[in-house]
């Protein structure tokens, strides 16, 4: 049977009004109420660490606090896996919480003496809760973002390098990093490959400090030490 062009052209935009019906659909149900995203990756931190004036109490205290006068400390940039789980309360408003693989933290100390490379050691454990404020409609492709949110920090694997003379009479006994609670700011965007899948990027910063304790033989020493890092994180997200 031979269908007329009218038909043909009519068949044509109705195919093509029910397309663009079905993609508007599909794409207002992106990042939007009540959607549960997860979202994988890596992220790169980066420190900025110095460390408070060190005293030590003990018997063997004089001989060390010459040496600690104007200490100074850098910490190494790390990259690690990282787990968030986001869920969107409106359109614009979500919360994440995020998890990673406990990096590798390694502290290197300049003292008046000379530098002490590799001085002590840690794993950071620290889970964030972040609210998120998500500019743009769930129809958007690119769509940024504010976050503010809660890190608790914890530090376990703390140690110090007993290979080094002064570092070990400081710490070799043992050593140990404080808790600490530190506010998290964010600033990112969300890609939206489809209605499933999504690329994520942001940079946080995180002003955080623990107080440090190091006991040596006949000594020990305490101080602050601030973290400070700024994180730049790059992960896949799948809505379920």
């Amino acid at each position: 049977m031979k269908t007329s062009p009218m038909a043909n052209r009519h068949f044509a935009r109705s195919a093509l009004t029910l397309f663009l019906s079905l993609a508007a659909v599909t794409a207002a149900q992106a990042q939007s109420a009540g959607d549960w995203i997860l979202n994988v990756g890596m992220a790169s931190i980066n420190p900025s660490a110095s460390i408070s004036p060190m005293t030590s109490v003990g018997p063997a205290a004089p001989a060390f606090t010459p040496a600690l006068k104007g200490a100074s400390a850098s910490i190494a940039k790390t990259t690690t896996q990282t787990l968030g789980l986001l869920y969107m309360f409106t359109n614009n408003i979500g919360m994440e919480a995020t998890i990673g693989v406990p990096p590798k933290m390694t502290v290197d100390v300049q003292l008046t003496s000379g530098a002490h490379p590799g001085a002590a050691s840690a794993k950071a454990l620290y889970p964030s809760f972040v609210g998120k404020y998500f500019f743009q409609t769930p129809q958007d492709m690119l769509r940024p973002y504010l976050g503010l949110g809660l890190t608790t920090a914890s530090f376990n694997s703390v140690g110090v390098n007993t290979s080094d003379a002064l570092v070990n009479g400081l710490g070799g006994t043992s050593a140990s990093l404080s808790s600490s609670v530190a506010p998290l700011y964010t600033l990112g965007a969300i890609y939206r490959l489809d209605d499933k899948w999504s690329i994520n990027g942001s940079v946080s910063y995180v002003p955080l400090k623990t107080n440090a304790t190091f006991v040596g033989t006949g000594t020990t020493t305490t101080g602050t030490l601030t973290i400070n890092p700024t994180e730049y994180v790059l992960r896949v997200g799948y809505k379920f």
